[in-house]
């Protein structure tokens, strides 16, 4: 019995499971910010640090993330959250505590920067297609995995540049990193739509005023985006 208890004693412990919540196109989670807590390589609260949560953007809404997976750690819940800073595609692990409730999502924008399309699958079905512009070759789209982190209405004004709204992403660009907001990418319309389809922008995603609008009545914030 006491050569059992020293080989259980010598064990390595189970390695946690980690649960994956988003799966796009099907259903995937997001979550306001609740409080401003640090997030970590692992889940661990002695982990290195990867960023902070804030509970505000840049353009001043509630702050939210993507969650993408989850474990259970000495029985506090850990959650895997894709995160808004550079270098883009950053994820970290966050106690479940300093987040809100989790909220599904069934949609996943799909923009492509070769064919100049954007394209909007839920539950698995393709529900909006529209052209679109992309980043100029110095100033490119990012590629990658994102969300929708916000949407931005009320410029109101007949050819305003931004169109009447513009969806907010979770990426930056990687050339414009003095730009408001450290270079914010928005899906937004445009007083341009002439321009679209092509490589017209600084690095965000430009749809004609009609499609943005279409596309605003379809895709909720918190939705995954992929960049190719």
């Amino acid at each position: 019995a006491a050569a059992a208890l020293l080989l259980a004693a010598a064990a390595p412990a189970q390695a946690a499971k980690i649960e994956r919540v988003s799966k796009p196109g099907k259903v995937s989670y997001w979550a306001f910010v609740d409080r401003p807590a640090i997030a970590r390589a692992k889940p661990d609260p002695k982990a290195r640090k990867v960023a902070k949560l804030t509970l505000r953007t840049p353009e001043k809404t509630d702050d939210l993330v993507l969650v993408l997976s989850r474990t259970e750690v000495d029985g506090e819940e850990w959650l895997r959250v894709s995160l808004p800073v550079r270098p883009n595609g950053t994820t970290g692990w966050v106690p479940a505590t300093a987040l809100g409730q989790l909220q599904p999502v069934r949609t996943w924008l799909r923009i492509s920067t070769k064919t100049f399309r954007a394209t909007l699958i839920r539950n698995g079905k393709v529900v909006f297609r529209a052209p679109i512009g992309v980043g100029q070759p110095q100033w490119p789209t990012p590629r990658g995995q994102f969300y929708i982190r916000a949407k931005l209405k009320g410029y109101g004004k007949r050819g305003a540049f931004y169109g009447p709204l513009a969806f907010i992403t979770s990426a930056t660009s990687e050339k414009l990193t003095d730009w408001p907001g450290g270079g914010l990418v928005g899906v937004h319309g445009t007083s341009l739509p002439g321009l679209i389809p092509g490589r017209i922008s600084h690095g965000c995603v430009r749809l004609r005023n009609a499609d943005i609008l279409r596309l605003e009545k379809l895709m909720p914030i918190g939705t995954p985006v992929t960049i190719t």
